[in-house]
């Protein structure tokens, strides 16, 4: 007998009758009416080739063929019900799974110090790895399970993909902290006159700066443009340069680097930070609690 021939739910009738002796109790188990039960078991006998169940003044009585099927159909039911049933439980206490984090380098000055801060409390065995948003195809790494999460302004992670807002913030101009800028904030003249550091960060949305300053008609002097964010600080450290970064990469440079910042003459749309994971792990336990982790860290 070929299983493609074999209606499930005629063995889960089966096993019911089995277990009750009498097609009324085996009916109200189900939910279904005496004659659905009836017509299972007419089936199940054609397709057997026995009589399985004979009705006696004790009820319905299976036959020596049916009864050498009832454990083992009883064991199949049982072990199909508990795998379609299963949850795999994440404890982070113990556990030492390696997540695969998605972030620019701006996300990993700002997100992994407390992020890791925060694991060494709850999960000391969970393990980090980062990858840059910037130099890999998110969508595919994320659609082969290779990447867990992945955060920041990432416009492209639509379909097949949730999302869960974390922060909005402005863009600052930020200079070293004894700058004369710093004394008097910064005009549209000033803002024109200042020599620039410009970051051309494919992928991370930094784009739309230069994109708002050329449409207001303000010409920069960009004295050097850098591919990523880690050397703007040590940059304006040293020189009378200014540069326009988000908020809270500037908060997290300006103490290290002896930074000030100053609201930006422009008026340049704020920056929207997500955290983003992909179907496939919408329901996966580890992966719900990484994700709460991040949210209960950094959600506004």
């Amino acid at each position: 007998m070929d299983l493609k021939d074999v209606d499930l739910n005629l063995l889960v009738v089966f096993n019911e009758l089995h277990k009750h002796g009498r097609v009324s109790a085996a009916a109200e188990s189900l939910g279904i009416s005496q004659p659905g039960v009836s017509n299972a078991l007419g089936r199940l006998r054609t397709l057997l080739g026995d009589e399985l169940f004979l009705r006696t003044s004790r009820g319905m009585v299976p036959t020596p063929y049916a009864q050498g099927l009832a454990q083992p159909i009883a064991d199949a039911l049982g072990a199909l019900h508990g795998t379609l049933n299963a949850r795999v439980s994440f404890d982070p206490a113990h556990s030492e799974r390696a997540f695969v984090i998605g972030v620019n380098d701006v996300g990993e000055t700002y997100f992994l110090p407390r992020l890791m801060r925060a694991l060494d409390a709850a999960a000391p065995g969970v393990t980090i790895r980062t990858v840059r948003t910037t130099s890999i195809d998110v969508r595919d790494e994320m659609e082969r399970g290779r990447m867990d999460l992945a955060m920041g302004f990432l416009p492209g992670l639509k379909s097949g993909f949730f999302q869960r807002l974390l922060f909005r913030q402005p863009y600052v101009c930020i200079f070293r902290q004894d700058h004369p800028l710093a004394r008097s904030g910064v005009s549209a003249r000033q803002f024109r006159a200042a020599e620039h550091v410009a970051i051309v960060s494919e992928g991370t949305g930094h784009g739309v700066v230069d994109e708002v300053i050329e449409r207001a008609g303000i010409r920069r002097r960009l004295r050097l443009t850098v591919p990523h964010f880690m050397a703007v600080g040590p940059v304006l450290q040293a020189t009378d340069m200014i540069a326009v970064v988000p908020r809270r990469f500037a908060d997290c440079a300006s103490k290290p680097f002896g930074l000030a910042t100053a609201p930006c003459p422009v008026k340049i749309p704020e920056s929207v930070i997500n955290v983003f994971w992909h179907a496939r792990n919408h329901r996966e336990p580890a992966n719900q609690w990484l994700r709460q982790v991040v949210v209960e860290q950094f959600a506004d």
